[in-house]
């Protein structure tokens, strides 16, 4: 990709966890019912099976891309995650892919290149829009928890986090988009429909060059391996991005979906799987943003030559 020309004001990702393309035989793949993701298929004629034809316009489109990067084994979250969001291809610098959360080595690869960061030294504004508690950072302190790739990356950045209150005033979404997830945990919080948390998505991604969210649902009922729940999850984030992408100005900003390893688009498994994953973009230089793309350790360096070309 070679540009010599901002084609957009703005880059919004959505990190979809697990999200692969699959055989397109509905007993295991979720993502071959029709029921899916019928919005989307509606909107742009988009399936996301291994045997759909790519959609190719000048404002959509989708390619399939290698997450394993020539490492042996199945590609994992915390190497996959470090990849997508710093250009790096954190698996060969291991050695190996690495599941969970980031250790030293992968924290190191983002604290010095992550994309956040990467675009703060080009004096552009980047956000991150998921909402944390701060139950998390409590459990975090005293080593309950460990921080994700998305979280280590923001910070890298010295990106601002969002809480409960941006939650509640529509300036947050959380992960699971209708905050259920937050209620079942004792939160005393509304549910909102997802389309209404796509509404939030779009409000926030107006005051940034760059915005993230993370889903991971997918990659949690994927190894579930729960077909009706998969279809539920799906039916969500259908929802969402059709209420997002309806909102978002197409001649200005590019929406981009992309995964860090297959999972849910085979609950035979209930393990991650080697297939390629999905990068969605649809709006602003969709086109050229996908042109040529093949592999998850160039989704990064070219959101920084969307958003600053040469």
């Amino acid at each position: 990709m070679n540009g010599s020309e901002r084609k957009t004001s703005g880059v919004i990702l959505v990190f979809v966890d697990g999200l692969g393309l699959g055989a397109d035989d509905p007993a295991i793949n979720p993502l071959a019912r029709a029921e899916a993701m019928p919005r989307l298929t509606l909107r742009y004629g988009c399936r996301l099976t291994a045997e759909a034809t790519p959609l190719q316009t000048e404002l959509c489109g989708s390619v399939p891309i290698d997450a394993v990067l020539s490492v042996a084994g199945l590609p994992q979250s915390a190497t996959g995650q470090t990849t997508l969001l710093t250009g790096i291809n954190a698996q060969a610098a291991l050695g190996h892919h690495a599941n969970g959360f980031p250790g030293q080595a992968l924290q190191s690869i983002l604290k010095e290149r992550s994309i956040f960061r990467q675009l703060a030294a080009l004096n552009l504004r980047g956000t991150f829009a998921n909402a944390f508690t701060a139950e998390y950072f409590a459990a975090a302190a005293v080593a309950r928890w460990r921080y994700s790739a998305t979280t280590l990356a923001a910070l890298a950045g010295g990106v601002r986090l969002r809480f409960l209150e941006e939650l509640l005033s529509g300036q947050a979404v959380y992960q699971d988009l209708t905050r259920e997830a937050l209620r079942e945990r004792g939160y005393d919080v509304p549910c909102i429909a997802p389309g209404k948390a796509g509404v939030h998505l779009a409000r926030i991604a107006r005051g940034y060059d760059f915005t993230l969210f993370e889903y991971f649902q997918t990659d949690i009922t994927g190894h579930s391996q729960a077909m009706e729940q998969a279809l539920h999850r799906l039916s969500d984030l259908d929802a969402f991005l059709d209420s997002l992408l309806g909102l978002v100005d197409p001649g200005k900003i590019l929406v981009i979906l992309a995964s860090d390893h297959g999972n849910i688009e085979d609950l035979s498994l209930g393990s991650h799987t080697a297939n390629p994953v999905p990068v969605l973009a649809f709006g602003a230089g969709a086109a050229n943003f996908l042109g040529g793309l093949t592999r998850l350790d160039e989704v990064t360096p070219r959101i920084v030559d969307t958003l600053c070309p040469l």
